[in-house]
């Protein structure tokens, strides 16, 4: 077994551990408290956190870590980016489609993803080169015919300046493809596009913890992912991310490029 593997069997014991927690919470939010407009943090992000990053610390101690919520070590070489909880107001709503999401960033590139949807009871793991897989099925990415093809998406709601370009790129998409989907949580967009339920994903200004594990799915399981630019690596850190199979790619990219350009 690869140090990667071995690493990504501690991911997904936090994730899981992270998990119980989220479940337990379901339903009987607490301490639920607004960060900015429309960003929610809740008791069940705190200790989802605080869970992770405790069973983190036991199996991969020389590993640097960075959550959403309690920040951390963003400069190290190697490190965990964590959403303890991805999705809190599908998570305050009822709504189950939420995640805990963790992926391991090596030298500016993520190379382990973990997402646990526990409400779902679905688990999703990627390591680089080893293929990506939900619940021991092996994924990859859809085949269908951009035309026929549906995307998902999420909107800047908390970044209204944003919204022009955004609009942009979704009325041509709108009429690009056969229809979008928007469900709330990035992390499992990802993993829905790794896995052929979506055909692409694209949305602006994500958290690095949104995407790095997602992206990894994506990626392993035959896909491409970039920013808006196309540039595969700086999506990491702008969260300006498209991705998809390599012929949705393609013309998602195309719209998100040509939403930067004003008549």
């Amino acid at each position: 077994m690869s140090e990667l593997d071995t690493l990504a069997d501690a991911a997904l014991e936090a994730a899981i551990a992270g998990g119980e927690i989220v479940s337990a919470h379901f339903g009987a939010a607490r301490e639920v408290r607004e960060k900015a407009p429309g960003d929610w943090v809740s008791a069940a992000d705190i200790a989802s956190e605080q869970t992770v990053r405790d069973v983190l610390a036991r199996l991969a101690p020389d590993v640097a870590f960075f959550g959403e919520e309690s920040g951390g070590d963003a400069s190290s070489t190697r490190g965990w980016y964590v959403d303890p909880l991805d999705g809190t107001a599908n998570f305050l709503h009822g709504f189950p489609a939420v995640g805990v999401s963790i992926g391991l960033v090596q030298d500016g590139e993520p190379v382990v993803g973990v997402v646990h949807a526990p409400l779902l009871g679905t688990t999703y793991r990627a390591v680089r080169g080893g293929g990506a897989f939900r619940d021991g099925r092996r994924l990859a990415v859809s085949t269908r015919a951009p035309a026929s093809a549906i995307p998902a998406t999420g909107f800047p709601f908390r970044r209204k300046h944003l919204l022009d370009r955004y609009m942009r790129a979704f009325n041509g998409a709108l009429h690009e493809f056969e229809d979008l989907r928007r469900v709330g949580g990035a992390s499992l967009d990802l993993c829905w596009s790794a896995e052929g339920v979506f055909d692409g994903f694209f949305e602006l200004s994500l958290g690095t913890w949104d995407v790095a594990a997602g992206a990894v799915m994506v990626r392993e399981a035959g896909g491409i992912v970039t920013d808006w630019a196309g540039d595969p690596n700086e999506w990491l850190w702008s969260g300006n991310i498209v991705a998809g199979p390599p012929a949705v790619h393609e013309r998602l990219l195309a719209l998100c490029r040509a939403s930067e350009i004003i008549n």
